[in-house]
């Protein structure tokens, strides 16, 4: 890894960060730092009701500028639950629909410790139901096919949602697409997964605000450990859809992304898993041309095109 790159992750690391009190002064580093998008760029805001029409969930739609594929994926953002939001992941989204040649949606779910869990997955379970069954909503009508792609904490509501349509009857997706998922309960020094251990202190995502992340999203460790939090804990992943898993050689959560892509296989699903080299958790937000975006996206475009 890049000296700069590694000195700047473990700048980044710093123990004193204490994400139970300090997600408030993240969220606004974030909107400091995000970038705005081109004025000439096709952006457009709409809305989804929640169930119980208690709330409106805002979806944002990304147009490629020159669209390849009439097929369009529903992105959950990352940040924990807890950080990040429509806004500052409108880049990554940006660059999501041109490398792809895609319609991406975006949704702004609600996030934690202001909405617990399940605020957030109920969100994001909402708007795949209704796109997936209602392809007029959003202009979706002349879409083929919806692909449910996340990073993070996005990519868990990723394989939580399937998992939940699946449970509950709904249509399921033909392919998911899982960067750098959580999918386990437990980052402690007593974690089943050695990439918690050798990735978790200097990378800049550490293992301990991972665990305070859960923590704000689910105070009861009971709950963390059910399969609608912690999708590798599920006791059955038959009729899941193609999974493609995406990890980070430096990120903690590695180990558990790729389990859970051999779990999804070892049930019969169709999966691919491919590690990138030399970097840390949280690379797709990263500039388009650096090369762990490149063969990132070269993965998911061979993934999405089979």
């Amino acid at each position: 890894m890049n000296r700069i790159i590694k000195f700047v992750l473990k700048a980044f690391s710093s123990p004193k960060i204490d994400m139970k009190e300090d997600y408030p002064m993240v969220r606004k580093l974030q909107h400091v730092f995000s970038g705005k998008p081109k004025k000439d760029y096709l952006i457009l805001d709409r809305k989804i009701y929640s169930e119980d029409f208690s709330h409106d969930i805002p979806v944002r739609i990304f147009y490629p500028k020159v669209r390849l594929h009439d097929d369009a994926l529903l992105f959950f953002h990352g940040g924990g639950w807890v950080i990040g939001d429509i806004d500052t992941y409108t880049n990554v989204c940006i660059n999501m629909a041109e490398l792809t040649g895609r319609a991406v949606y975006s949704v702004d779910y609600r996030l934690a410790p202001e909405h617990p869990y399940p605020a957030g997955l109920e969100d994001c379970y909402r708007v795949a139901d209704v796109l997936l069954t209602n392809k007029e909503m959003l202009g979706l009508d002349r879409v083929s096919k919806l692909t449910l792609i996340g990073d993070s904490a996005g990519a868990n509501l990723v394989a939580v949602v399937s998992l939940k349509l699946r449970d509950e009857g709904r249509a399921v997706p033909e392919k998911q697409i899982l960067l750098y998922p959580v999918t386990y309960w437990d980052h402690s020094e007593k974690s089943r997964f050695e990439s918690v251990r050798t990735n978790g202190y200097d990378y800049g995502l550490t293992s301990k605000k991972v665990q305070e992340y859960m923590e704000l999203y689910e105070p009861d460790l009971r709950k963390r450990k059910g399969r609608y939090i912690s999708p590798l804990m599920a006791s059955d992943l038959s009729n899941q859809p193609d999974t493609l898993v995406i990890t980070a050689e430096f990120d903690p959560l590695r180990d558990e992304g790729e389990a859970y892509g051999e779990a999804l296989r070892k049930e019969g699903n169709k999966v691919r898993i491919h590690r990138i080299s030399e970097v840390a958790h949280g690379f797709i937000s990263y500039p388009k041309f650096v090369k762990p975006v490149t063969e990132a996206y070269r993965e998911i475009n061979d993934f999405l095109n089979a």
